[in-house]
């Protein structure tokens, strides 16, 4: 399973760190597996945000910049740095596991459940 951890309330220009942590014999080894980040803010379709696949790393113009992706393969872990934080980046995010780093949500075998991010003008 996948879990996301991390969301939150904050203001414009602030920052905030997710984490979502791979777990079960299905990841194993989890380094080679592509990991990705997509948003869905209400009334919205979900929309991708970043991935990253043996150290190649893809983002969507409009967090590119201020987003960074990252991962511990020791940990099974990706991560997603947010910077700069506008109120259009409220959305609940997710991550995901598949076999191919893509920016196409259907490319994805495993999602998390998803955490809230919201930002205050």
């Amino acid at each position: 399973q996948l879990v996301e951890s991390g969301g939150g309330l904050v203001q414009a220009g602030d920052s905030l760190r997710l984490s979502c942590a791979a777990s079960g014999r299905t990841f194993s080894p989890f380094s080679t597996y592509a990991m990705g980040w997509f948003r869905q803010a209400p009334g919205k379709e979900r929309e991708f945000v970043a991935t990253i696949s043996y150290g190649f790393t893809y983002y969507a113009d409009s967090v590119k910049g201020r987003f960074t992706i990252s991962r511990d393969n020791g940990k099974n872990t990706v991560y997603l740095q947010m910077d700069s934080l506008k109120p259009e980046d409220t959305a609940v995010y997710y991550c995901a596991l598949g076999p191919s780093r893509s920016a196409v949500a259907r490319q994805y075998n495993y999602w998390g459940q998803g955490t809230q991010v919201t930002v205050s003008s």
